[in-house]
């Protein structure tokens, strides 16, 4: 599964799974404890996809940095854990993406990607990078070879 399809909802815990849409909103599920609730239009949701992290040069996608952590930890759990104090937090951070920008990330946010990410390798859903990137070559491919026929 893709990161397309995997929501954090402001207020509530843990991540969701978009299963459908409704007329008032979306029905999603919980990626902790497997219930599904509706959520209205009125809720701040972000879908993991459209995240990114700011570093000193660019931002750089939530999926990237799930895949830098991935490789960092072998495909296994962090080594840290989101309640880990400050100093521990930032510095396994740093040695994942080091040239985040410190100014704009905050604990909070650190504590979040950890969380997340532990709780997607938990679920089997460590597959970051491939769902996004064979989509948008074959739309490339297909737009190159359209004004050739015509």
């Amino acid at each position: 599964m893709s990161l397309d399809k995997i929501l954090a909802i402001s207020g509530k815990p843990g991540l969701y799974e978009l299963k459908t849409q409704t007329r008032s909103g979306f029905v999603a599920e919980s990626l902790l404890d497997g219930k599904r609730i509706t959520v209205g239009l009125r809720n701040n949701v972000s879908l993991l996809s459209e995240i990114a992290v700011y570093t000193l040069k660019e931002e750089v996608p939530l999926r990237e940095v799930f895949g830098k952590i991935k490789e960092k930890e072998n495909g296994a759990q962090t080594s840290v854990g989101h309640k880990e104090d400050k100093s521990r937090l930032e510095e396994y951070f740093f040695e994942v993406l080091p040239d985040y920008d410190e100014d704009r990330v905050y604990l909070g946010d650190i504590k979040k990607i950890i969380q997340w990410y532990n709780l997607l390798q938990a679920k089997g859903m460590t597959d970051f990078d491939a769902a996004e990137e064979t989509p948008s070559g074959d739309t490339e491919e297909k737009g190159e070879d359209t004004p050739d026929e015509a």
